[in-house]
């Protein structure tokens, strides 16, 4: 059995979709789940949906505009007629003008975003599902919601393993004797059935739930890249492709910001020996990157950039040093507000940390921690992290950048900085 995932990308117009068709096709004698995003930017677009309701603007045009562009890929695939599949999308539609009438404050921003968003994802595999069923496919539609199963943590919700991995055997295993398997990704649901997501970008994770409860041979995730690049081709030039990666290697990376897979997805897969496999939808013939248990000497610098950086420094205000007990406090109000740190450092008197900005939650953190600590931050920044670096690699991104601050292990180099062009 195999577990493909196709993110936006890959289903964002009719000849994406058309695309995908011939990849599944190529793979139709193998036992298939298909892990499916919303498509192209509609996961953005519901977003806006969503904030102009909460400010009261108006929402009906902005859901046309949904409806529209969905409408056209439905048109161009010659599924205007089924009308089971418009039936259902109507279905959705009015669910979600419903839900955005009807949510009041009472309910928490976190817990209507899912119940919005979410439907981004049902809407693209309700079209999928009858195209591949259309081209000769049979295809099994299932709801994810159903399946995975997750706490109560809206927008970052946990996995229910145990209750996950059951009812994925029992409800989704038979299916795929007879037919193709899709769902979505990104979406699970709560012990009340209540819609829940995994975090931004989460469809990868999906594939990798699936896969292990299903002891998949292989999860496959088809992007618009050639595999695992040792940096982003957008910000750096000269990038390598990786061939094989172990998974410790490709884990850390995602950690570190690499956005090629989502940094849930590895552990998982790594705990049951799934090999992972990233793929280019817009060359089925490469072969791209697997990652997997092995070793390889001599890996090429992995270069990881973070735009939006915030330094933090806390500052003790009576002259003493810091301490465990200070560090602690610092880390239980990160922890209350559900930030990330992507780098620390400690002096005498003083605790630094670099995270994602966020100016509401900074200033959350700022107001709960200044009576004990003078606080100083800097905004505007960008952090580059390395992986196995080298001090040519090291020189040659330093040039021209203000360093604030610089940290290096014995296999990671990292700088947060700031240039010319974007001055702090």
């Amino acid at each position: 059995m195999k577990v493909f995932k196709f993110g936006g990308a890959s289903v964002k117009d009719a000849a994406s979709v058309q695309n995908m068709c011939k990849i599944i096709s190529a793979h139709k004698e193998d036992r298939l789940v298909i892990v499916v995003s919303a498509m192209g930017k509609m996961t953005n677009a519901f977003e806006s949906v969503l904030a102009k309701s909460i400010d009261e603007e108006p929402i009906d045009a902005p859901i046309q505009a949904i409806q529209d562009y969905h409408n056209e890929i439905i048109k161009s695939l010659g599924l205007s007629s089924q009308q089971d599949l418009l039936q259902d999308l109507d279905e959705i539609y009015e669910q979600l003008i419903h839900g955005l009438n009807g949510y009041s404050s009472s309910f928490g921003y976190d817990f209507v975003y899912d119940q919005t968003v979410s439907l981004a994802e049902v809407i693209s595999t309700k079209i999928v599902a009858a195209y591949l069923n259309k081209e000769g496919l049979p295809t099994e539609w299932v709801d994810a919601r159903k399946v995975v199963k997750t706490n109560n943590t809206h927008r970052q919700a946990m996995v229910d393993w145990g209750a996950t991995q059951a009812m994925i055997k029992s409800q989704v295993l038979p299916l795929t004797e007879e037919k193709i398997v899709l769902t979505q990704g990104f979406i699970g649901s709560n012990a009340k059935y209540n819609t829940t997501t995994l975090g931004r970008e989460g469809s990868d994770f999906s594939a990798a739930i699936f896969a292990t409860s299903l002891s998949a041979d292989s999860v496959t995730i088809w992007k618009d890249v050639p595999g695992v690049l040792n940096a982003d081709p957008k910000k750096f030039e000269n990038t390598k492709l990786y061939d094989r990666l172990p998974y410790k290697e490709a884990a850390e990376m995602t950690y570190y910001g690499a956005s090629v897979i989502h940094p849930k997805t590895i552990k998982p897969l790594a705990q049951k020996g799934i090999p992972l496999y990233v793929r280019s939808f817009q060359d089925m013939e490469s072969t791209g990157t697997v990652i997997e248990e092995c070793l390889i000497p001599n890996l090429n610098p992995a270069i990881i950039h973070k735009d939006n950086q915030t330094v933090i420094s806390f500052k003790i205000s009576d002259f003493s040093f810091i301490n465990e007990t200070h560090i602690h406090t610092i880390f239980d109000h990160i922890k209350r507000l559900n930030l990330s740190i992507n780098l620390m450092q400690n002096s005498a008197i003083s605790f630094t940390i670099c995270m994602d900005d966020n100016p509401k939650k900074r200033e959350q953190l700022r107001t709960a921690l200044m009576e004990e600590f003078n606080i100083y931050y800097n905004e505007g920044l960008e952090m580059i992290t390395v992986k196995n670096y080298n001090q040519e690699t090291i020189n040659e991104l330093m040039r021209g950048k203000q360093v604030i601050i610089e940290q290096r292990s014995r296999n990671n180099f990292q700088m947060v900085y700031k240039t010319a062009e974007n001055p702090a």
